[in-house]
This record gives C-alpha cells, sequence and structure tokens, in this order.
C-alpha cells in the first residue's frame, strides 16, 4: 500500500484522455467537479467505470476524481476504467494479476482512422465507371 497523500494516472481510449487523482478517504466520486451519476447518466457507463474498483476489492474506501477530455462518453468512460487501473496499480502492486486479468490495464489501441488524399473518407473511394 501505497503511504503518499494522492495517487495520479493517465487513462485514454480514442480521442479521450482522463487525467486520475486517487485519494485513501472514504467518499465520493467527482468526474469533472460533478458527480459520477450526473456526468454518466447511463447506468452501463457507471457499472463499467466502476468495475476496477469492485474487482479489486475497493469500492467505496477510496475518493476518485477525474478530469476528462475529448471524444465521447463511451470512448471518456473507456479511458477512465484505464485510468482508474492504472491509478489503483500505483496504489497496492498485488492488484496487478487480478486487473490485468479482466484487461484494465491494456490500452485499447482502436482509433478513427485518418482520410486519405484521393479517397472520400478513410477507405471509400469513387464509383468507377467503365464509360
Amino acid at each position: 500500500m501505497s503511504n503518499e497523500p494522492f495517487i495520479l494516472a493517465t487513462g485514454r481510449r480514442k480521442c479521450a484522455i482522463a487525467r486520475v487523482k486517487i485519494t485513501q478517504e472514504k467518499g465520493n466520486f467527482m468526474v469533472n467537479k460533478q458527480e459520477l451519476k450526473e456526468y454518466f447518466p447511463a447506468e452501463v457507463h457507471r457499472n463499467y467505470i466502476l468495475k476496477p474498483l469492485q474487482v479489486s476489492g475497493l469500492e467505496g474506501k477510496l475518493t476518485v476524481s477525474a478530469k476528462l477530455e475529448g471524444g465521447g462518453k463511451v470512448g471518456q468512460a473507456g479511458a477512465l476504467v484505464h485510468g482508474i487501473a492504472r491509478a489503483l496499480l500505483k496504489f497496492d502492486e498485488k492488484l496487478k494479476d487480478v486487473l490485468r486479468k479482466e484487461g484494465f490495464l491494456t490500452r485499447d489501441p482502436r482509433t478513427k482512422e485518418r482520410r486519405k488524399y484521393g479517397l472520400r473518407g478513410a477507405r471509400k473511394a469513387k464509383q468507377y465507371t467503365k464509360r
């Protein structure tokens, strides 16, 4: 267990970046200075975000505050999960196997493919005409 007053970690997914700060106080979960329930009204996202804390057995024992930038809600939720998992790893090295097994420490590399010149999008080309 870490003796530091707080732990910082960064999580990424698609274009979203989450800067996560964890303290050892019992308490709340703040995202961009709002409660988790306000920022992520969909229960699916909230359950996904709280999964690393549930798996590690630290739900309700830590205060989490995060600053999210870029992307949409799904990307931000994924970035937040990645950031929380990295912060928990700094908090307690023994959690590495549990978090790795659940896939929380792996950054999802899928991002939007860039548009190429001569094409209408990343891959869509103009329709070929023979005559």
